[in-house]
């Protein structure tokens, strides 16, 4: 699982896991996209979908295998300072790598339109209509300051679905807990290009190319 890259500020037992975790892992790699880069258009662009995957996921990848190999020496060698030292970088690169993994799995050129079955049913629940689920993740996107995630997520301790912002590359599971169904990019990168400044033109676009199969599926997995 992706998340063993993350330590909890609760309690020191759980940096147990993590640590074991990446004494062994392999290298991470750019995941290939499940479409072509000009795929989105005209709703996301074929330089941005090539900027975005091959420059800045990938550098992501990168420098998270560089910063797990420094962590497993400071392993080794059982310099804690270093490990902690090392913890900014691994949350950034690690969220990076994760929520990007994320990301081009939640589009589709044959996305849009609304989902259906027990997802649909979940939002209507926990939001009241599709409607309002909508032009609330699209507030909370908007309302980002600089740069970072909307996302929605599921709260397994409670069984609801549930709306939240990520600032930067800080992945949803590893630092609130919820289980990531849908997210959405709003760094500028994702969108300035196309875009420009106007990142509510961007969100209200998005929504053509969202993969509500993929999410579904994703929501009917995390329920088990």
């Amino acid at each position: 699982s992706f998340c063993c890259f993350f330590f909890s500020s609760r309690s020191s037992a759980k940096l147990v896991a993590p640590l074991g975790c990446l004494v062994s892992r392999q290298k991470h790699t750019l995941p290939d996209l499940p479409y072509d880069y000009a795929a989105l258009e005209p709703h996301i662009n074929a330089e941005i979908m090539q900027l975005h995957h091959s420059k800045h996921h990938a550098t992501y990848v990168n420098n998270l295998n560089v910063v797990e190999e420094k962590y497993k020496e400071a392993v080794a060698k059982g310099d804690v300072t270093t490990q902690v030292s090392l913890q900014p970088a691994l949350k950034f690169n690690g969220g990076g790598h994760i929520n990007h993994s994320i990301f081009w799995t939640n589009l589709s050129p044959n996305g849009g339109g609304e989902p259906k079955g027990e997802l649909m049913e979940a939002i209507k629940r926990d939001f009241g209509s599709f409607a309002n689920f909508k032009e609330k993740l699209t507030a909370v996107s908007v309302g980002v300051q600089g740069s970072g995630w909307g996302w929605l997520g599921y709260n397994k301790e409670q069984g609801r679905l549930q709306i939240a912002a990520c600032a930067n590359q800080d992945p949803l599971q590893g630092t609130t807990g919820l289980i990531p169904l849908l997210g959405i990019d709003v760094w500028e990168h994702a969108y300035y290009l196309q875009y420009k400044n106007v990142r509510p033109d961007y969100l209200k676009a998005i929504w053509n190319v969202i993969n509500w199969e993929n999410v579904s599926s994703r929501y009917a997995t995390c329920k088990k």
